[in-house]
């Protein structure tokens, strides 16, 4: 069987996530120990005692995400799975940084570290009220490119997550989001809502945040991944830091091609088991949605972890 290890992005975040982990793995409570030290503060209280909306806020969410997966991953390892075991990582949007991470591309404090500068530079590269984001249920992404399109009159509406078939995310200016939203429920969305975020990512008004973090990213040392990571903007495997490292800029302002990165893999990269590492279980309804035949794991818990590790 051929494993694809994939981490989950904003969104999947909840109080108390990974604590039970690090009370039943040295190895993971190290993680949120190294991640607290890089940090120069206890984001592991906040994570584990903290209140949902502090942990919500972006660049709390993205190092606290990260450093859930990392420790899920760490379980992982001290039961005898290792990432080598895969043939291909993957992350949406934040979590390609943790599939980075896991590979051995980036050291777990630059990690936590590049979150945190990520995190506060797209918070602060709109300023709040001016953008907005809204999921699109029920069309196929070339409708949602044109509802985008006919949205924008002058303004960024952009198609920002290509999550699965019949789920796409849409980006930019509130008032052209707005429309993109009465477009789309004429073109037959089922559902067509507002999404409770606090800046449009992944879309041209995420410039500044990109200029921030090719600055941030030019000062981290980079090496080859274990395995080769299927990238948000190409949704095909790249191995060089170089490139990587370039195509972490372009992911900010750029849609997360989730459902082509799923499909490659599920076909040509011929993966037949995705496991879910980290927080919720959304990616593994999306993988569902994209690539029917294979199984998904979703592994946040000891008990996922010993189950999984137990059944190889």
């Amino acid at each position: 069987m051929s494993r694809a290890f994939v981490f989950p992005g904003q969104g999947a975040q909840a109080v108390g996530m990974g604590k039970d982990l690090a009370e039943a793995y040295p190895a993971a409570r190290a993680v949120f120990e190294e991640v607290d030290e890089a940090l120069g503060e206890k984001l592991s209280a906040l994570i584990w005692e903290g209140s949902a909306e502090d942990l919500t806020l972006t660049a709390n969410a993205q190092p606290a995400l990260m450093a859930t997966s990392i420790a899920a991953l760490r379980a992982l390892e001290a039961e005898g799975v290792t990432v080598a075991s895969a043939a291909y990582v993957a992350g949406h949007s934040l979590g390609e940084y943790s599939a980075l991470c896991a590979a051995g591309t980036l050291g777990l404090s630059d990690t936590a570290r590049l979150l945190r500068i990520r995190g506060m530079a797209m918070q602060e590269a709109v300023p709040v009220g001016i953008g907005a984001m809204a999921a699109l249920l029920g069309l196929d992404f070339r409708t949602a490119v044109a509802v985008a399109e006919e949205a924008a009159q002058g303004e960024i509406c952009q198609a920002a997550n290509d999550n699965d078939p019949g789920q796409v995310v849409v980006s930019g200016h509130r008032p052209a989001v707005e429309r993109a939203v009465e477009i789309a429920k004429e073109k037959g969305a089922k559902r067509a809502i507002l999404l409770p975020v606090s800046a449009p990512f992944h879309c041209a008004l995420m410039q500044p945040a990109a200029e921030r973090m090719s600055e941030a990213l030019a000062g981290v040392t980079f090496e080859k991944p274990v395995v080769p990571l299927v990238a948000n903007v190409l949704a095909t495997p790249v191995s060089h830091p170089d490139e990587i490292r370039a195509l972490l800029v372009r992911q900010v302002t750029g849609a997360v091609r989730w459902r082509e990165s799923v499909a490659w893999m599920a076909g040509e990269g011929g993966v037949t088991e995705f496991v879910e590492i980290g927080a919720g279980k959304a990616l593994s309804g999306m993988i569902r949605r994209i690539a029917k035949d294979a199984a998904t794991v979703a592994v946040n818990r000891p008990a996922d972890v010993t189950a999984y590790a137990g059944a190889q």
